[in-house]
């Protein structure tokens, strides 16, 4: 073994590197159960939380300036909630915390809905809403987490996701590759529709009679509508990056949407998702 510690110590001199015997691998790390809470009158704080579930490039900022120009809705930038995880730093922690009542799971939804209701309270309204397009790929965890939760779906043309989401960064994707990249948003906002009770919005409908939508969608928040949702740009918008809604939000007006393709220019990954949601008989 002499020699190995010799020819290390050699290595590190001149390369600045040594040779290490590789250990076992680490057995992965069990996964936690997801769970709703134990006891919701004193696990969470928010009451009733409103999660839009849309693709990107979806008209979900244009929704969430409409919806947070109601009194009662406080609807701010996205806040990838479901990214802030929590872990233990000892087996001592991690037992104490079970001796709780608590898995690695629950206190990483005590964590999201304080913060929300942070962000909630601090506004001054009744309810917050959450658009972050992401959320939709974990729609199980946010029902378990907040099984008083409400789900409003926004649907937009596959094609026209996809042409927008290529518009937004031409240097970073391909029209295919932004086509097969806004289809697993798609796909995911599916599943969610499948799986969960809610409302569904599109945004052709939206921009066509915003006062019928907004209508339906205070129906379905059980809120009276107001007038000043019609002229939302009148607040200040806080999200960067807004791309194709920037100008629709200063006017403080829904413009038309762009005139949809016809069916021989929607690419073909994109035909099953035109059909599943209505756009192609």
């Amino acid at each position: 073994m002499n020699w190995q510690r010799k020819m290390n110590k050699a290595l590190v001199r001149f390369t600045g590197f040594q040779i290490e015997r590789v250990g076992k691998a680490a057995p992965p790390q069990p996964v936690p159960e997801i769970r709703p809470p134990a006891d919701p009158a004193t696990d969470r704080l928010l009451d009733s939380p409103v999660f839009l579930l849309s693709p990107v490039r979806s008209g979900s900022t244009l929704l969430r300036a409409i919806l947070n120009a109601h009194s009662a809705l406080h609807a701010p930038h996205e806040l990838h909630v479901r990214r802030l995880r929590v872990q233990f730093d000892t087996n001592l922690a991690a037992k104490a915390m079970a001796a709780l009542g608590h898995n690695q799971a629950d206190l990483e939804h005590l964590l999201w809905d304080r913060v929300l209701h942070r962000e909630l309270v601090r506004s001054g309204k009744r309810f917050i809403v959450d658009k972050t397009p992401a959320n939709a790929f974990a729609y199980q965890r946010i029902a378990a987490c907040w099984p008083d939760a409400r789900f409003v779906f926004l649907l937009r043309h596959p094609a026209s996701i996809a042409a927008s989401w290529h518009e937004a960064s031409p240097d970073k994707r391909t029209p295919e590759e932004a086509a097969l990249d806004a289809l697993r948003y798609m796909k995911a906002v599916q599943r969610a529709r499948s799986a969960l009770p809610g409302l569904t919005v599109r945004y052709e409908e939206l921009s066509a009679d915003p006062e019928k939508a907004t209508r339906e969608i205070c129906e379905f928040l059980d809120l009276e509508w107001e007038p000043e949702m019609l002229s939302y740009g009148q607040q200040t918008v806080l999200e960067k990056g807004l791309g194709d809604w920037r100008d629709k939000i200063r006017s403080g007006a829904v413009q038309p949407a762009r005139e949809l393709p016809s069916a021989d220019q929607v690419p073909d990954v994109l035909k099953p998702m035109c059909r599943t949601w209505g756009y192609l008989t």
